[in-house]
Parts: C-alpha cells; sequence; structure tokens
C-alpha cells in the first residue's frame, strides 16, 4: 500500500455540486479534496429560486440580481408577461458564484486542488487513487496522485469519470447550450424581468434566453438538433433583443443532460452528482438548485458509505432525488416533448402562458420547489385549458 496523502472523498469538479458536496462533508468532519479545473465557466442563465437561497444558507451577496417577472415571447412575436407575486427569481454570475462556493467549502474545512483529473486507478489494498494534474494541466507537468476512500464525481454533462467508471453512462442525452456575457447598455429596459423566446428559428427544440444580471447579460440559446449554429442563432437573438451593439465580454458553451442518469454510481466507491448525473429539468433548463441538491444528497450517500463501508449507501442519493423531483422531471420532459416540437404548438404555450392559474401555479412550485397542492380548483382548470390547447379547440391568442 502507498503512503500517498489520503482523503475521505476526493471531488472532482467545482460547480454547485461539487462545491455543495465538498462544503457538506467538510462540515461533517469528512477529509475532502475538492479538485477543479481553473478557468472553467458553464453557460448557464443563472437563475436560481428563494428556495436555494433558504435551502443552502446564500447571502443576497452572492446575487447579481433579482428579476420579478418573466417574459414568454412567442414564434409570432406575441409577448406574455408572468408577473412574480410575492416573489422573485434570483440571477447570479457562474464565473462569481461558484467561485464563492468553492471558498466557502474551504473555509468550512475542505482542502482544494486546482488541476485537470486524468484517471482513477487503484492501490494495492483496493483503494481509489485518483491521478490529475496540477495546475493549469500544462503537458510538462509532472502528474500527481491523492487517494480516496470514496470519489464524486461532479465533472458535468460530458463527465469523465462517468464515462469511464459508471456502467450506463454512454446512454446519457444532451442539449448543447451556448452563451454570451454582454456588457449591459445605457438605457437597457430589461433589467427586472427574465425573457425566454420560444421561436424555432432561435432553437428548433428548446429556447433562447436574455437574462439580466445587473452590469451584465446572459444572452443564449440551446439545442439537440445536430448542425444547428447556436452562434448564429445568438447572434440574432441579441438584435431581437435590442442588444446587438452591446458589447461582449465573454463566450461559453457545453452540454446540458436532458434527463437523470439510471444509475449514479459504480457499486464500490464513486458516485455522481449535478450535471454528471443529469439533474437539470427538462423544459425548463433549470440546473443550479438541482446540481446543488444533488450535491447535497451525493454527500449524505457518500458520508453514510464512509461511515458503514457499505456501498449500497450510494444509491441512496439517486433514489432520494427522484423521490422528491422525479414527478416534476417526468412532468416537465413530456412538456418539453410536446410543446416545443413546433412553432405551432409553441404559440399555443406561450397562449397558456397567460393564464394566471398556470402563472401562479408555475411561481409558486418554482419558488418552493414542491408541486402546489392548496388550490385544487386551479389544476382541474389548468387540466381542462391545456387539454382544449391540446386539441386545438381554442385560438393561441
Amino acid at each position: 500500500m502507498s503512503n500517498l496523502e489520503t482523503f475521505d472523498v476526493v471531488v472532482i469538479g467545482g460547480g454547485p455540486a461539487g462545491a455543495t458536496a465538498a462544503n457538506d462533508l467538510a462540515k461533517a468532519g469528512r477529509s475532502v479534496c475538492l479538485l477543479d479545473r481553473a478557468g472553467r465557466i458553464k453557460p448557464c442563465g443563472g437563475a436560481i429560486p428563494p428556495q436555494a437561497m433558504r435551502d443552502f444558507d446564500l447571502p443576497e451577496s452572492v446575487l447579481a440580481n433579482r428579476v420579478n417577472s418573466a417574459r414568454m415571447i412567442s414564434p409570432s412575436d406575441r409577448k406574455v408577461d408572468m408577473p412574480i407575486q410575492n416573489g422573485y427569481v434570483g440571477l447570479v454570475d457562474r464565473e462569481h458564484f461558484d467561485e464563492w462556493l468553492r471558498a466557502r467549502a474551504a473555509e468550512s474545512g475542505a482542502t482544494r486542488r486546482t488541476g485537470t483529473f486524468e484517471k482513477i486507478e487503484r492501490d494495492t489494498d483496493g483503494t481509489a487513487i485518483v491521478v490529475y494534474r496540477p495546475g493549469q494541466g500544462r503537458n510538462d507537468s509532472p502528474s500527481e496522485q491523492i487517494r480516496a476512500r470514496a470519489v464524486i464525481g461532479a465533472d458535468g454533462a460530458n463527465s469523465f469519470v462517468g464515462k469511464h467508471y459508471v456502467p450506463g453512462y454512454e446512454t446519457v442525452k444532451y442539449v448543447s447550450a451556448y452563451h454570451e456575457i454582454l456588457r449591459t447598455p445605457p438605457g437597457f429596459d430589461g433589467n427586472s424581468r427574465c425573457d425566454v423566446y420560444y421561436q424555432g428559428d432561435i432553437s428548433p427544440d428548446f429556447y433562447g434566453w436574455v437574462f439580466p444580471h445587473g452590469d451584465t447579460i446572459s444572452v443564449g440559446v440551446g439545442t439537440a438538433v445536430p448542425g444547428f449554429s447556436l452562434r448564429a442563432a445568438c447572434t440574432e437573438l441579441s438584435r431581437r433583443a435590442g442588444l446587438a451593439d452591446a458589447e461582449i465580454l465573454r463566450r461559453e458553451g457545453a452540454p446540458i443532460p436532458l434527463e437523470p442518469l439510471k444509475c449514479w454510481d459504480n457499486g464500490r466507491d464513486i458516485l455522481l452528482a449535478g450535471d454528471a448525473a443529469g439533474v437539470v429539468a427538462p423544459a425548463s433548463g433549470e440546473g443550479i438548485y438541482y446540481a446543488m441538491m444533488g450535491g447535497r444528497l451525493a454527500a449524505q450517500a457518500v458520508d453514510e458509505f464512509c461511515r458503514t463501508g457499505d456501498p449500497k449507501a450510494l444509491k441512496q442519493a439517486r433514489k432520494r432525488f427522484m423521490k422528491d423531483h422525479g414527478k416534476v422531471f417526468w412532468v416537465l420532459g413530456i412538456m418539453q416533448r410536446f410543446w416545443y416540437s413546433s412553432d405551432k404548438r409553441r404559440e399555443r404555450f406561450v397562449s397558456l402562458c397567460a393564464d394566471p392559474d398556470i402563472q401562479y401555479l408555475t411561481w409558486e412550485a418554482y419558488m418552493n420547489k414542491r408541486l402546489v397542492k392548496a388550490r385544487p380548483g386551479a389544476h382541474l382548470r389548468i387540466f381542462f385549458k391545456d387539454m382544449a390547447h391540446l386539441l386545438g379547440l381554442v385560438s393561441p391568442r
């Protein structure tokens, strides 16, 4: 057996899932190493609900902006405003938000390492050895090794950990996302709302977004259609939003998973979290809250594994996540497959968004991350309205 530095847990990837897992494990008294690549920023509108602020003890200072409405824009350019009653949508810039989460994990006791993960080997006693290239990952720098009783792979939708060490990972499906961070121009009138474009030439199967971050704006698009030009669509989206002349500060692209994976662990000592586990909400593309919750559940499962030595504990992360959020993901998946399939259906979908019952239930479910049961009459009305739109019995306007 080697004399390498040994941790209870090595977390690979320092986004919201990995940083949350590292923070929770360190606070629980586990020795944790958080390994993250430098300079990687995920394309993301940056929306987080009030429930995330409560669940993860986030201070108001992490927010770049708070908006109180969303505007849905249909293929015919119809604009439907959805005001938020008694709440808000928080917006973060991932460049600063993710670093704040990593710094908090370090303050809680996690050891931070900057480097590029390369592979997992096994020591003579079977313990995982994480091999990584430190610093900026230059080829001329020698690799380093650390031992881990357990490994959490939180390295994104195209997870190297998942592809190489978790059975079935090759079945993951994803949307390609791209956004540009623009400097907010003088006189911009959209700082208090999020704009969502349901237009087939902007995205044939997803949507485009314009999310204000105060001094900056995230303008982005996503699609699973091969060959579709995300950059050209983003340029056109900026033009439609009146931002064609705004200064572009940075451009980012990455895959976004479409559904949770069937298996998150290797049955031994490796567990996936966040995008690597596929926990991005269909239809909405919301990922930050679910990534952080996935990281928390991964931390709980790994803590139990370290305490008992039973690999079955790792499966609790997925089981608990699906129990709490699986029904919502299932409904949103059906919604995306149906309503986003053509401009005719997108037009009807935006029309539905004008309904007060739908607005109320949508915002209550989003802000508090639970299905709303207090207004059964509203659910019934929505059912009949939805059926009328599905059958084409009402005009989309």
